[in-house]
């Protein structure tokens, strides 16, 4: 509830690439990308655990190149900045075990058909409230941990103590019509040195990140923050807690405000259509709010394992009266191409793409394929 009844809050958190959830989504996307650029049909699913000491990289992996896993986790870490014996995990000394393990020849006949590397839901959401058309609170929990990274290895003398885990969460307070009002709420936790003062580490976040990131006119008096409010976090990334590729399938979405077919993206080639079913299905989003038919998209699509063509698909216009719901379905049906095959085929998926999303979310940055808004004029019949 926000502060009366004609206002509401909504809040969404981020994580930064220190985080140990997000070295295994960057080590398994950079696994990715290191065999599509060799072998563009390479079929991976490459999941990755880390915890003190210790990286572990699993999953089912059909390609006719070779990778250097463990060099390659090594330097994914090292770019990242674990690379201090004083972190209890480093990119020098942690261990690096490989039990990777051939794709099932099950799966394998059905993709090879041009079908769904599985079944699932998928579900693609727009909005019109950043020019990036996503949402607000999303967007800004990206840019609080992002900055802090940039500073950290970019202008490291501005905050020298900065360790590379972080978390944040914006909070946004909404008229009932959905306007944004005002930032309620900032909470960031950043991993720092032991020896800094915590009253130092929030003066400087609200100087240099919070003052660089929020438009002026958002912040008041009255907006709340809390820095580190455990009061100290010292000790941080796989030595304070482990890590899983794939359990920050919000962070790399929509923060929460569109549903979740509960696939996570990274460490897959686009023939699972966890990855590029969502991808295709965000596009479709952007470009229907881009082309003026709502404010708000949610669009899911399902697939069976096998099977080309999506089993269903359904768009949801959040109370737009431009066009009908059913008619746009049909019309989408009609003129987009939603086979796993036409997905990779237009946004050129065979490529190594795929690092740059393991980290600050897939969808708002716009060199990204499935971010082009190629379908504007053709939605605009619709109107």
């Amino acid at each position: 509830m926000g502060n009366n009844n004609k206002t509401y809050l909504f809040t969404s958190e981020s994580v930064s690439e220190g985080h140990p959830d997000k070295i295994c989504d960057q080590i398994s996307d950079t696994v990715l990308d290191a065999m599509l650029e060799k072998d563009p049909y390479s079929r991976v699913a490459c999941e990755c655990f880390v915890a003190t000491g210790m990286v572990i990289i699993g999953g089912e992996i059909k390609t006719k190149t070779y990778v250097d896993l463990h060099r390659l986790a090594r330097n994914v870490i090292a770019e990242i900045g674990y690379n201090k014996a004083e972190y209890r995990f480093d990119a020098e000394s942690c261990s690096v075990i490989n039990v990777i393990n051939p794709q099932s020849p099950d799966i394998s006949q059905g993709v090879d058909k041009g079908g769904a590397g599985d079944q699932g839901m998928m579900f693609g959401y727009a909005c019109n409230e950043t020019p990036e058309l996503m949402p607000a609170p999303i967007m800004y929990a990206h840019s609080i941990v992002k900055k802090l990274a940039d500073i950290r290895k970019k202008q490291p003398k501005l905050m020298a103590y900065l360790r590379p885990d972080s978390k944040s969460q914006v909070t946004v307070e909404y008229s009932d019509n959905n306007e944004i009002l005002r930032i309620h709420t900032i909470v960031i936790s950043t991993q720092h040195e032991p020896d800094v003062k915590q009253d130092k580490i929030k003066e400087d976040l609200i100087n240099h990140v919070v003052k660089k990131i929020f438009p002026k006119n958002l912040i008041d008096k009255n907006t709340k923050y809390h820095v580190n409010p455990t009061g100290s976090f010292v000790i941080g990334g796989p030595h304070g807690d482990t890590g899983l590729t794939g359990r920050k399938i919000i962070v790399d979405t929509y923060g929460g405000r569109a549903p979740h077919g509960g696939g996570c993206f990274s460490g897959k080639d686009p023939t699972k259509v966890d990855r590029s079913g969502a991808y295709a299905a965000r596009h479709l989003a952007k470009n229907i709010v881009a082309a003026g038919l709502t404010n708000e998209c949610t669009i899911q699509v399902s697939y069976a394992i096998g099977v080309r063509k999506p089993i269903s698909i359904f768009v949801n216009l959040h109370g737009s009266k431009t066009v009908g719901r059913s008619e746009l379905e049909k019309f989408i049906l009609k003129n987009v191409d939603l086979t796993p095959d036409g997905i990779i085929k237009k946004f050129d998926l065979r490529r190594p793409i795929y690092r740059q999303t393991a980290a600050y979310g897939h969808f708002g940055k716009p060199n990204l394929p499935w971010e082009q808004l190629d379908l504007v004029n053709m939605f605009k019949k619709m109107k």
